[in-house]
């Protein structure tokens, strides 16, 4: 390696400045992080030849070149040297072929990955196809077939031998499984009479696979009636089974928390007397954050801030069978109609409840700020308290408001006004900050009690939500510093700035608004807060906002730090919540040994490498309970509409793609397709650069945000996908776009099929090839519960 970049270093130097194709070499070739420091170093370079070197990686970045993370620049759509695989095939050698879990197909297709197996693989590490494993990987530089070489270091989930589907009788007895995975579409299975276990049509059922043939249908037999799908009750299970979410805690752990005592004052900071309360959603089961402000003695423009969360170090010990299965999970998943917790009940909504009046073991962290709302400084306790108050967002603000109740009324003073007067401290430094600042509204199901759908509902956004969730960030961003100061591994929550690529799109769709976009120096929250400022309360401010959220990266947690752009925050992780995400509870214990407080330390032998490996995991099962969640509230508002088919709704246009428009209803915020092919009896283009169809013939246009009024003509509750027909007439597009629409419609002999952005060739067309286009929409149709949809941007409570 060192010959390789000394040889690098040398031919650059024959030339002067550095060629592009040595600079890029040295970052292949540099074995650590690297930034511009790194290479001007490298290289030789000062002054002058530096600000050139950053316009040269300005424009490998752009090209795709080389990939920027951070300060950090390497190859461009690599993986990271820890990751979640599939293993999905074995090549013609008999090896394994794996690809990552995640993927955004943005990219192009998923790196393979070969997987080495030793002849005698570790416990645990024995892993075939079908199979999900963490896998450490290296990259190839020299085999065609594959990106990487792997190595298993966990196997997580064994080859899937059950599915999930519905049955459906026969006339002739038993009957058919039909998956309800839509990458097991048109796998059915039949079901022999005598294996039906008593499933009856339409029942959602868990099917064992217990023979394959050749040819023909396998054979599966019912292993468990899961419920009618006539019922809402029964459409998370598709979700919680589809995704292998564990739902059963082992007996050992359900042994373990059984088993749990409730936290004594030993070793413990009596704060019993200090009266912090819980703000929570009012269907809020568990209450794992309590608050308290008081005016600093020191400073009387100052104050301090409490923020005391639920000791669950405590009873979940590194090593127990509550931390294995804790791991496994990752987080809890929280559906309209049941929550599937990290812990079992006796943990989460019991012992590590904040319930008032009753003493509860807790890590608290006491913050002080001057008067211009900067944290002086900051100190964690593990303490022994008791709840003063349970409150809601809207009660505790009502009491602000001068509404208080029996409850709020007597601690209005000397609680309430308090916090609120600190909120209004702390908030000057968080403007100053200026994290990123997007509105979009959030949509609550609320259910009847018979698990039917009552309605949808978009929540007020309160003082008291802000307040808690600024909280929530300083107490997580003191538990980051305390954790450096220390020099102890730890898992950040951490948010690249968006890639080059994305920025460049959002300027591009800016200039069809007719809206600078000043990118001048490093990027930052505020220059995408000025462009949100510039559309308030006009026309396009949803447009604008939505955009915007898909130029952003997602969050994710990693054992190395590169910051939080959305917060606009260097370091932070996540310690206000380790009833339900793992991540919390690592810095718990993290924070524990650091500072000597007691049992329930992070062990000696979690290190960054191992923590990258947990990091990786739990990045994996966050996403994959966003994945479950958003489709379940598909499925329920897909079922909820499904007998109002023929009805007219207001809604607006959510995504432009070539096969038609996505359209999200304003009432319900359900998303639909509305296929190209029905907008009308002109051709239509798709213009990437404004987000919008645009007619050759009338310069009709339907763009991104736009309000629309369609009507509902297909629903379908298993897939979660809605189609519709657009009602309104497209908008006149701007000249210039009408004559780039004209120029790229072409004045040759090439003619466009009717409705579709394909090309018909004057020549014979192939067999089945207009088939093909015409299906394309229907095949978008299935996968519209999984309409692409980015994260990031503003910070919600526990996303963030």
């Amino acid at each position: 390696m060192a010959k390789k970049r000394a040889e690098i270093r040398d031919k650059s130097r024959d030339t002067g400045f550095p060629s592009r194709d040595a600079i890029i070499a040295f970052i292949r070739a540099y074995p650590g992080k690297i930034g511009t420091r790194e290479i001007a170093r490298e290289f030789g370079l000062k002054n002058a030849a530096r600000v050139e070197l950053k316009r040269v990686l300005r424009e490998l970045v752009a090209e795709g070149a080389i990939a920027k993370k951070g300060k950090e620049v390497r190859e461009p759509k690599g993986l990271p040297s820890t990751v979640l695989v599939d293993i999905a095939t074995r090549d013609t050698d008999g090896e394994l072929i794996a690809t990552p879990v995640e993927w955004d197909e943005t990219d192009g297709r998923p790196p393979r990955i070969r997987i080495h197996t030793p002849r005698r693989p570790l416990p645990g590490t024995a892993a075939g196809v079908g199979d999900r494993a963490l896998v450490r990987i290296e990259k190839i530089e020299d085999d065609e077939a594959s990106s990487y070489r792997g190595r298993v270091i966990k196997v997580l989930d064994g080859a899937r031998t059950r599915l999930l589907g519905i049955y459906r009788t026969l006339p002739n007895g038993g009957g058919r499984m039909v998956p309800v995975d839509k990458k097991q579409a048109g796998r059915e299975l039949n079901i022999a009479a005598s294996d039906a276990n008593g499933a009856e049509d339409g029942d959602l059922v868990s099917v064992d696979l217990i023979r394959t043939r050749g040819y023909g249908l396998a054979s599966g037999k019912v292993k468990e009636r899961l419920g009618s799908l006539s019922s809402e009750k029964a459409i998370s299970l598709i979700a919680i089974h589809s995704h292998d979410i564990p739902q059963n805690f082992s007996r050992s752990a359900l042994q373990e928390a059984e088993a749990a005592r409730p936290a004594a004052l030993k070793g413990r900071e009596d704060w019993r007397e200090v009266p912090l309360v819980t703000i929570d959603p009012p269907d809020a089961k568990d209450h794992d954050d309590a608050v308290y402000a008081e005016v600093d003695p020191d400073n009387e423009d100052g104050m301090i801030v409490t923020v005391a969360i639920a000791d669950v170090a405590f009873y979940v010990r590194p090593g127990s069978a509550l931390d294995s299965d804790a791991l496994q999970r990752g987080n809890s998943v929280y559906f309209p109609d049941r929550v599937v917790p990290m812990l079992p009940e006796r943990i989460s909504n019991d012992l590590c409840s904040l319930v008032p009046g009753e003493p509860r073991g807790a890590l608290a962290v006491r913050m002080v700020f001057d008067e211009d709302g900067r944290k002086v400084s900051h100190s964690f306790h593990r303490i022994l308290m008791r709840s003063a108050a349970k409150l809601s967002y809207a009660q505790a603000q009502a009491a602000i408001d001068g509404r208080p109740d029996d409850i709020t009324g007597p601690i209005l003073d000397p609680i309430l006004k308090p916090l609120w007067a600190a909120y209004k401290l702390v908030k000057q430094a968080r403007d100053e900050r200026s994290p990123l600042e997007l509105e979009l509204p959030e949509r609550k199901i609320l259910l009847k009690k018979d698990g039917t759908v009552d309605r949808v509902i978009v929540p007020d956004r309160l003082d008291a939500h802000k307040l808690i969730e600024e909280f929530m960030i300083l107490a997580n961003v003191a538990a980051a510093e305390t954790l450096e100061k220390k020099g102890l591994p730890l898992i950040y929550r951490v948010h690249d700035e968006p890639t080059v690529e994305k920025v460049h799109n959002l300027a591009e769709f800016l200039k069809t608004l007719d809206m600078p976009f000043a990118k001048a120096g490093a990027l930052r929250p505020s220059v995408f807060n000025r462009i949100l400022s510039q559309v308030k309360g006009h026309d396009s401010e949803p447009l604008v906002n939505e955009v915007v959220l898909r130029s952003q990266a997602q969050a994710e947690y990693a054992s190395e730090n590169y910051g939080h752009f959305g917060l606009n925050l260097r370091r932070y992780a996540h310690f206000t919540s380790p009833i339900r995400r793992y991540a919390d509870l690592v810095v718990h214990r993290a924070l524990i040994r650091a500072l000597g407080l007691g049992e329930g330390a992070l062990p000696d032998t979690e290190t960054p490498e191992t923590l990258a490996e947990v990091s990786a995991q739990i990045s994996a099962t966050e996403r994959r309970a966003m994945k479950a969640e958003r489709e379940t509230t598909d499925r329920l508002i897909a079922h909820f509409l499904a007998d109002k088919i023929g009805a007219s709704f207001q809604g607006r246009i959510s995504g432009v793609t070539k096969v038609g428009l996505f359209v999200k209803l304003t009432e319900t915020g359900a998303d639909g397709l509305v296929p190209i092919r029905t907008l009308g009896s002109e051709y239509f283009n798709y213009d990437e650069a404004r987000h919008a169809l645009i007619g050759t013939r009338s310069g009709a246009m339907y763009r991104l945000g736009d309000v629309v009024d369609v009507r509902l003509v297909e629903a379908a509750p298993i897939a979660g996908a809605l189609r519709f027909e657009m009602l309104s007439e497209g908008n006149e597009a701007p000249r210039r776009a009408r004559r780039e629409q004209g120029r790229s419609k072409g004045a040759d002999d090439r003619e466009r099929h009717p409705n579709t952005t394909k090309y018909k060739s004057s020549k014979k067309s192939k067999p089945g090839k207009n088939a093909r286009v015409q299906s394309k929409a229907k095949k978008t149709l299935a996968k519209a519960g999984r309409a692409s949809r980015s994260t990031g941007g503003k910070p919600k409570r526990g996303k963030s």
